[in-house]
């Protein structure tokens, strides 16, 4: 009754690890009516991706950043994505670029230090923030993404 009441209050929603930050995650891609910006550091997590897929064949605008160490790892879910054919860019003009949001029609803000992982969904003591109905926060973190995505090269698909 309690997490009900909070979802349905529409308030900032925060998850911890182990427990619901993964579904809060999924419940905050797949509740996206127009667009979804994702910043990533490490993004390794299936249902994660397979959210962002979904709701890019469901008609949502779903772009992916990433570090640079996503292109070279033998799983990673951005090569799933752009595979998929859902923009992906690889940021590698840090040392790492470390972000872990997301920006969800404009006016949610999905951030924390929950890496898009199994190990932080699973292993990890990670946190997850969602805060809903803030367009001014929304368009600060849409601002940095947007830099970040002007830094970004394309990942291309491997087929």
């Amino acid at each position: 009754a309690f997490w009900h009441a909070l979802e349905l209050s529409r308030e900032p929603f925060a998850a911890f690890t182990p427990g619901k930050a993964l579904p809060l995650v999924l419940d905050t891609i797949r509740g996206a009516r127009s667009s979804i910006l994702v910043a990533a550091y490490s993004f390794t997590s299936r249902p994660i991706a397979t959210a962002l897929r979904d709701a890019a064949r469901r008609g949502v605008k779903v772009f992916v950043l990433v570090d640079s160490d996503e292109a070279t790892k033998s799983y990673s879910a951005a090569r799933f994505l752009a595979n998929e054919r859902v923009p992906v860019r690889i940021n590698a003009r840090y040392a790492i670029q470390h972000n872990k949001f997301m920006v969800v029609d404009g006016a949610t803000v999905q951030t924390g230090s929950f890496n898009y992982t199994a190990s932080a969904a699973e292993r990890n003591a990670e946190n997850v923030l969602v805060v809903r109905n803030a367009p001014a926060i929304a368009a600060q973190y849409d601002a940095q993404w947007r830099r970040l995505w002007d830094e970004g090269t394309d990942l291309t698909p491997a087929y």
